[in-house]
């Protein structure tokens, strides 16, 4: 939601109108839920069996399918309606897309089927920028595209990192994660791959004039930190090591996000500290 909301202040200028700002917030995050419990519906059965998820509400008994899928249609239903009525027919079509590739594409299919299930489903992942910047412009640009690659190229090292340390959860509940088919020594050359792939992606805001060098610079510190884990998790693995790396690609995301979107408004914060 949080990515949704920069590429929405991303996507103008000044400010964000009010009424499109906390509408299509509500509309898309409404839709990200519904995707969530569709996800953890057709799901419970091996939320069961790994220690990561056997906690949640449909595993435990505390609610049942038939109350999850009424939950998660009353959710859908409300987005689109939200959507459509308020803010424009693009950003309900692209949410609903995005929605249906999450919770069916990658969830009923690509989640069982292939190790590649996180690279090619972090399509649906990556969506809530271009989201945002549409429910703003009716259009998507350029620059909402760069959003949404960057958080493409981030997500298979970010969810590989845990596919490492829940190896064997993964393997029990029989979803063939990319440790799981080829290896923990695999996995971890790809997570320095795709970090290396990010980090020539992050810098392309700059290159492209989208943002200027106060974002260079603190995407610069935040690639170095994340290339120097990832090369380390290659050379010499361990689960805590794991664990710190993931933690820090959720932390990566935000700051970055949070630096596009200062150095977008780097004018008006410079005017604050000159009065």
């Amino acid at each position: 939601m949080f990515t949704a909301i920069v590429g929405m202040f991303l996507s103008v200028p000044g400010m964000v109108p009010m009424e499109t700002l906390l509408l299509a917030t509500l509309g898309i995050g409404l839709s990200a839920a519904s995707g969530a419990a569709i996800n953890q519906l057709l799901d419970r059965r091996a939320d069961l069996m790994m220690a990561r998820t056997q906690g949640r509400p449909l595993p435990t008994g505390q609610i049942h399918a038939g109350q999850a899928l009424t939950f998660a249609v009353m959710l859908a239903i409300c987005s689109i309606i939200i959507l459509v009525v308020w803010v424009n027919l693009l950003t309900a079509g692209l949410t609903f897309a995005s929605l249906i590739g999450y919770a069916v594409i990658y969830t009923v299919y690509l989640k069982h089927w292939t190790p590649q299930n996180i690279v090619i489903g972090g399509a649906a992942g990556a969506s809530p920028p271009v989201l945002g910047w549409a429910a703003v412009t009716g259009e998507i640009s350029s620059d909402a595209l760069l959003l949404f690659l960057i958080i493409f190229c981030w997500t298979p090292p970010h969810f590989w990192t845990l596919a490492l340390y829940r190896r064997q959860e993964y393997a029990d509940a029989g979803i063939p994660m990319l440790p799981v088919t080829h290896g923990d020594k695999f996995t971890r050359l790809h997570i320095l791959l795709y970090t290396v792939l990010l980090c020539g992606v992050t810098v392309m805001p700059f290159a492209t004039q989208m943002s200027g060098t106060f974002y260079l610079l603190g995407v610069s510190v935040l690639n170095a930190r994340f290339i120097f884990l990832s090369w380390k998790l290659y050379r010499e693995y361990s689960d805590t090591l794991a664990r710190r790396t993931f933690g820090y690609s959720i932390q990566y995301l935000a700051m970055l996000f949070t630096l596009i979107l200062l150095d977008h408004y780097r004018l008006f914060v410079y005017g604050l500290f000159n009065v």
